[in-house]
């Protein structure tokens, strides 16, 4: 167990510096391009090209895993992705700035499989939940402190960039040294989004939306901050509060999904992230204090469309299907996640600033009217127990949701302490 602690100990601080780096970059670059002055539009073209890297990393990158191994492929995902972070500065173009955002889209994706992977090898049944629990505790809380860092340097030098740059190298470190047998990486079931679209239809918009408003908040965030006026400072703080408000909000909502018809838990929470929405765009220009809370509001109810969205879907899928399942709904948020930034730039383009949040609450106004027409009931004695989770922390753990009936199969418990599963991975010696 000690070594358990130990391992998972280096992989919790890669996992610190890459998110926090990587949540940093996304701010600065949406920043820094407003600075420069390129239309609302010409940003969101460039910066969704991260969420079409992703969504072909998530699944093309494994190959390149299974080929070479968990501890090179990280060290190559790394030394690319701070790479590409050092040429942002050189040259402020959109077609290269697009390039490079989708470079660095597929690369995390692959080192966010790689840590995954790795952290879920080191469960046991017993242990499973709480794991789960404490990576999502440390994915939300590295991607708030990313925000804070926007404040570090000046978003219009290079320095700013090379700080990024040394957070991912910095983030390779520990894994890259480790001595410890590194995780097989198995084939994930795979269910078509149609398919999923007709059992769990709810369940699919769900996750499309949660996309679509998460990666537009993300991306177009620091844009509306800097053209309402906020300086670096407050630009930050609006940017973390926004992230601490979802982890805050994801267990509260989560009792309601255990106590109550999920299906009702999700329709009011779309409308009351709708109404924080319009709030927002209508009063948050005025108020920095109106613009937090709403914000805040708006952002933690959005945030946990996703995991309610998984709850719903799982509930009515065999038990077999829930890991296959769970790869559908992550790839309807990609899908999402593209959408969302075109979407929510469009908006800005006619509407201003405002548009940002005018577009989150008519997305949000879609999804509301089609669960009216479209109502899905479970009995709460069939639900399953809730799980909170973010989707780009989900990527590589659907074998460690709790609610995963075939984890004891496809994991070895103690086995794998003393090095009699996994036999696969490369040893300390190809390191």
């Amino acid at each position: 167990m000690t070594r358990t602690a130990l391992t998972l100990s280096s992989l919790i601080v890669s996992i610190i510096l890459l998110i926090s780096g990587n949540a940093y970059l996304m701010t600065l670059l949406g920043l820094r391009l407003s600075i420069e002055e390129f239309s609302t539009t010409t940003i969101g073209l460039i910066l969704v090209f991260y969420s079409v890297g992703f969504v072909l990393g998530t699944l093309y990158a494994g190959r390149i895993i299974q080929r070479v191994g968990h501890i090179r492929a990280f060290a190559v995902f790394g030394a690319v992705l701070a790479a590409s972070v050092l040429i942002y500065p050189m040259a402020v173009e959109a077609g290269l700035w697009g390039g490079l955002r989708a470079l660095a889209g597929f690369v995390m994706a692959g080192l966010m499989i790689v840590m995954e992977s790795w952290f879920s090898s080191k469960a046991t049944n017993e242990n499973r939940a709480t794991l789960f629990a404490v990576y999502q505790v440390v994915f939300f809380l590295s991607t708030a402190g990313g925000q804070v860092l926007i404040r570090v340097a000046d978003p219009a030098g290079f320095v700013a960039f090379s700080l990024v740059a040394i957070l991912i190298m910095l983030a390779v470190v520990p894994l890259s040294l480790t001595r410890r047998e590194s995780p097989s990486v198995g084939e994930h079931q795979r269910m078509s989004l149609m398919n999923l679209y007709r059992v769990s239809p709810v369940g699919t918009l769900g996750a499309l939306v949660a996309g679509l408003l998460i990666s537009a908040f993300y991306t177009m965030g620091p844009v509306y901050g800097n053209r309402i006026g906020l300086d670096v400072g407050a630009l930050s703080n609006f940017m973390a509060s926004a992230i601490v408000a979802a982890m805050i909000l994801a267990w509260p909502v989560g009792l309601l999904c255990d106590r109550f018809d999920r299906y009702r838990v999700m329709l009011v929470a779309a409308s009351v992230a709708a109404v924080c929405s319009l709030i927002a765009a209508f009063l948050g220009s005025f108020n920095i204090y109106v613009l937090v809370l709403f914000v805040g509001l708006y952002m933690g109810i959005s945030a946990t469309l996703y995991p309610i969205a998984v709850a719903i879907s799982n509930d009515l899928m065999e038990s077999h299907q829930v890991t296959a399942a769970s790869t559908a709904l992550l790839l309807s948020y990609g899908i999402g996640s593209i959408v969302g930034p075109l979407v929510s730039s469009g908006f800005m383009a006619v509407l201003g600033p405002m548009g940002l949040f005018v577009s989150n609450a008519v997305i949000l106004g879609l999804l509301i009217g089609f669960m009216v027409l479209r109502p899905v009931h479970v009995p709460l004695e069939k639900q399953e127990h809730f799980v909170t989770m973010t989707p780009e922390a989900a990527l590589g753990m659907a074998e460690l949701d709790p609610r995963n009936p075939d984890f004891d199969a496809n994991h070895g418990g103690e086995a794998r302490e003393t090095g009699s599963a996994g036999k696969t991975g490369e040893t300390g010696r190809d390191s």
